[in-house]
């Protein structure tokens, strides 16, 4: 058995955890100054959460058809993938036209991402190890920023990114990338994701593959250390 060298990681559901729709849409309305009714604000973010508005949270319930094509490319492009997502969030009614636009701009911030509580812990001990670490993750913008004020970044050897190349897991030209970036073989990196048919494809190439859950921070404290299990 080849021994493993090397971990890619998934980012959102895996790493990190977005945070819940009304808490999204509370931070919005209170940055732009923006009054609504309390019930109102309840209402709207069941509906954003619905409509999928939100990157990294709940998927549609429905997609509109003039979205469809967009919404499987999405991860492809930056300006795809902001105008799918503003697209999904102009469903739901909101008081001022500018708060699409800020609810884009929110999902970006580290203030919106939260790690699960394992996240830190892993990292630096496969980094204690010697292991080489890197973020594989299907995305429409630079998740670097958040890693770096999570104080995540110093254990991370590689980042590849679809936006920046134009292809999206599971995609074997996107996990083969994300090897190279760390200098292995892809049979001596193991990939972890909580999305088992496009994380799932890295044993396509001939990496391993562990599943993690996609859960709420506070509901999932430790499914990442199996991987230190997993590596002995």
């Amino acid at each position: 058995m080849t021994t493993i060298k090397g971990v890619l990681f998934d980012f959102s559901g895996t790493l990190l955890r977005i945070e819940p729709a009304e808490t999204w849409l509370r931070a919005v309305l209170a940055a732009t100054g923006t009054a609504m009714d309390e019930a109102e604000i309840v209402r709207r973010a069941g509906e954003l959460e619905r409509a999928g508005a939100l990157p990294g949270g709940s998927r549609p319930v429905e997609i509109p058809a003039e979205l469809a094509g967009l919404w499987e490319i999405r991860d492809r492009d930056a300006a795809c993938h902001r105008e799918v997502y503003t697209a999904l969030s102009r469903q739901v009614p909101l008081p001022r036209p500018e708060l699409y636009d800020a609810l884009y701009e929110r999902h970006m911030t580290a203030a919106a991402w939260h790690p699960y509580p394992d996240t830190a812990d892993v990292l630096a001990e496969l980094h204690r190890r010697g292991i080489r670490i890197g973020v594989l993750s299907n995305i429409g913008w630079d998740l670097r920023p958040v890693l770096r004020a999570h104080g995540l970044d110093r254990y991370v050897d590689s980042c590849v990114l679809s936006y920046e190349h134009g292809v999206q897991k599971p995609d074997p030209e996107l996990f083969a990338l994300a090897c190279e970036g760390l200098g292995l073989a892809p049979s001596e990196v193991l990939m972890v994701g909580d999305d088992r048919t496009a994380d799932g494809g890295a044993t396509a190439l001939g990496c391993a593959y562990m599943p993690v859950e996609h859960l709420p921070v506070d509901r999932r404290p430790d499914g990442l250390r199996p991987v230190l299990d997993l590596l002995g």
